[in-house]
């Protein structure tokens, strides 16, 4: 497709002398491709200059009357006839023949032509879509709405009144549409059709895609062109998919799609998802690539990965063999470092049955120093190639456990630390892990991927050393300094976020079991030490208080009963069913509410002018309402703290509780205390901050609050939870 990269660069530069000069060039040859000029008409129908360029899309007909083969053929003419302004009473003859010759069987066929405006050739443009858009509409048939109202299904239509009725998927209730209304906004689609299904039927296509998710990746790119992954989870989640299983399923798709032959599949996430003209089976694929002649790095990962997705092609035996000769020649070059020689001895010992494991144990014994060991390790790319290489260390030197011990904070990823943490400890040389581990205690920045790797460890209570109750404190100190002492290395980022998962997982659990754990004065150098890692915000830090105070309420600071202070009013208590529900309100805004009115601007937009339309200013302040709420609820969201049953004291009155009381004249009352998404006056459930629910706040049993002029005396206080 040697013009449409030129054409197409055209168009992005809205260059109209370039692209019709360029046109002039493409019309004047003498012969075509029939994919590429359908790519450049599509491209000149979608672009800013295509009613100028209609004047000239005529030149092209003597090149389109060469084609052979009549499906290109019949959408060459097609898009011709959408694009031309000329109204050129040769082309409607030609047009009105060609659909005689074509269509001219069918029922209603004068009629059709009537409304097409090629009876009496008047304006024609688009005729041959117009007509076979006409010839589709049926009850039960679908179409696809280019305007913003997605897929419509025919309900009813009308060749008198030249009306029909459709349900559309973006817009409520049914819409009536003029033909003439039709011909501009809407598109025939297939019943098998991706779009079609998914509206028609979207319980069958679930089913399906969760039997095979293959086959509906493949019909989607099939109707819908190429796509990212990123554009596929918006067409298949929720409306396929729920999103509550979306993770689980693309990753059973992805791994299934990745071996579907008609599937092309991305290295890079950012870029599409193709479906092939024809089937390439792996081994082509492969052997396509090592003909490139990859380096020695390249052809061990390229064939790795290969061959962790794709095991079923070493049954074919030809296509095994070549990859051995392959990896034979690249192993025989004299200049391969010994790095990747050691991984290509290892994809041979489980590719052939020839015995390589000679060959791996000569070049290991060159590596005799823990130095030459180590670099060894850090130039092998593939993890599993490392871990094998350790396994094989372990039984040829003598001098493993020293090895391991060097390594064991050095290396690079948890599975090459759990190997050996686990060979030492089952050799009861738990003496010398214990000296490494202080070592890790004293200075948490100098090894931090390893810190935080044992740190879970412990905190996950696994038997390992320091997993007791006082190394699980000794480590949660060592954290909070490890915490302060990286947040200014930019290079640490990633890790800084990952500390605070782990803190605030669910609902801060490791805080709450160390402040619990820890002795009081332990907690206040907690406590001391989170007000140096300043990437802790307000929020946090009140958290950390709030979970310390119920752990060791001697640290509880004396408040006003009647008054919060600053930042307790910035915190909004709830229930797990009120944040839930403020999730789902947020959700809607932004999901639904806010997409709907999106077309509804569009649909406004389109009636005219926009200074005297009173739907589009309607619109556009509906979208300025929902905006301010999307904003207010995220923020109050970023506030909110979930109700646990940590939190709730019944010493005296306060968040979480069932407050009973009673007046002089034996009238009884219950209240309850929770947040404001909760609160339910007439349930007398209170919230928080409400004036009634401050006058009782720190109050105990036996004391008194008025309620509209009565005193009322607590008689009981209970947990909410």
């Amino acid at each position: 497709m040697s013009y449409l990269k030129d054409f197409l660069k055209n168009i992005a530069n809205h260059d109209y002398p370039a692209f019709l000069k360029l046109w002039e060039e493409y019309c004047s040859g003498d012969e075509l491709e029939g994919p590429e000029l359908i790519e450049i008409l599509k491209a000149i129908k979608s672009s800013s200059f295509h009613e100028f360029v209609g004047k000239h899309i005529e030149r092209v007909l003597p090149l389109w009357e060469k084609m052979t083969n009549p499906e290109e053929s019949h959408e060459i003419f097609r898009l011709i006839v959408d694009i031309a302004t000329t109204n050129n009473p040769a082309l409607a003859d030609r047009v009105l023949e060609y659909l005689k010759n074509r269509y001219g069987d069918q029922k209603f066929f004068q009629e059709k032509l009537r409304l097409i405006g090629l009876r009496n050739k008047e304006k024609f443009q688009g005729a041959i879509s117009s007509y076979e858009l006409l010839s589709h509409i049926d009850k039960g048939r679908f179409v696809f709405h280019t305007a913003g109202w997605g897929v419509g299904l025919v309900l009813e239509y009308s060749l008198v009144r030249e009306q029909l009725s459709l349900e559309f998927d973006y817009v409520a209730g049914k819409k009536d549409l003029s033909f003439e209304m039709a011909c501009k906004t809407l598109i025939p689609i297939p019943d098998d059709h991706f779009l079609a299904q998914r509206f028609g039927d979207p319980d069958r296509l679930e089913q399906k895609a969760k039997e095979d998710p293959a086959s509906v990746v493949l019909l989607l790119l099939r109707d819908l062109g190429p796509k990212t992954a990123a554009e596929i989870k918006d067409e298949l989640c929720e409306l396929v998919i729920p999103a509550s299983e979306w993770t689980k399923w693309w990753q059973s798709a992805r791994a299934k799609v990745k071996k579907n032959t008609l599937i092309e599949t991305p290295e890079d996430i950012r870029k599409p998802f193709i479906l092939r003209k024809s089937e390439v089976s792996h081994e082509e694929r492969l052997q396509k690539a090592l003909e490139t002649k990859p380096d020695a790095n390249t052809l061990i990962q390229m064939v790795y990965s290969f061959l962790k997705d794709f095991p079923e092609t070493l049954k074919n035996t030809s296509f095994k063999s070549n990859l051995c000769s392959r990896m034979e020649e690249m192993l025989a070059f004299p200049e391969i470092p010994h790095p990747q020689k050691l991984q290509i001895l290892f994809f041979l010992q489980d590719l052939e049955t020839n015995d390589r494991q000679p060959m791996i144990e000569s070049l290991l014994s060159q590596f005799s120093s823990i130095a030459a060991v180590q670099e060894l390790i850090e130039h092998i790319g593939i993890l599993s190639f490392k871990k094998r290489t350790l396994a094989e260390l372990r039984k040829l030197q003598s001098n493993w456990k020293e090895l391991f011990l060097s390594l064991l904070l050095s290396a690079d990823q948890g599975t090459l630390r759990d190997y050996m943490l686990f060979e030492l400890l089952a050799e009861k040389e738990e003496e010398q892990v214990k000296e490494k581990i202080e070592e890790l205690i004293a200075h948490p920045a100098r090894y931090p991927d390893a810190f935080l790797w044992y740190f879970q460890k412990v905190m996950g209570q696994k038997k390992v050393p320091f997993s007791d109750k006082q190394g699980r404190i000794r480590f949660f100190e060592s954290l909070l300094i490890l915490l302060s002492r990286i947040e200014q290395i930019p290079e640490h980022k990633d890790m800084i976020k990952k500390i605070h998962a782990i803190l605030s997982s669910d609902r801060f659990a490791i805080v709450r079991q160390m402040m619990q754990e820890a002795s009081t004065e332990e907690v206040k150098e907690f406590l001391l030490l989170a007000t140096k890692c300043h990437s802790f915000n307000d929020h946090d830090i009140k958290i950390l208080h709030s979970l310390s105070e119920v752990a060791h309420p001697s640290l509880m600071k004396a408040k006003k009963k009647s008054k919060l202070t600053d930042t307790d009013q910035q915190t909004i208590w709830t229930t797990q069913q009120g944040y839930t529900k403020l999730q789902h309100r947020i959700q809607q805004i932004a999901t639904v509410e806010t997409v709907e009115n999106a077309k509804e601007i569009e649909s406004a937009r389109a009636h005219g002018d926009l200074r005297e339309n009173a739907e589009f200013k309607a619109a556009l302040e509906k979208r300025d309402r929902l905006q301010g709420e999307l904003k207010l609820l995220s923020d109050q969201l970023n506030h909110a703290r979930i109700i646990t049953l940590n939190d709730i004291s019944i010493d005296a009155v306060g968040i979480g509780c069932i407050v009973e009381c009673e007046n002089e004249k034996n009238k009884k009352a219950i209240y309850t205390l929770l947040g404001p998404w909760d609160a339910d006056p007439e349930k007398n459930i209170l919230a928080f901050q409400s004036k009634l629910a401050q006058s009782m706040t720190g109050l105990t049993i036996g004391e008194s609050f008025q309620v509209q002029g009565e005193m009322f005396t607590i008689t009981g206080i209970s947990s909410y939870l």
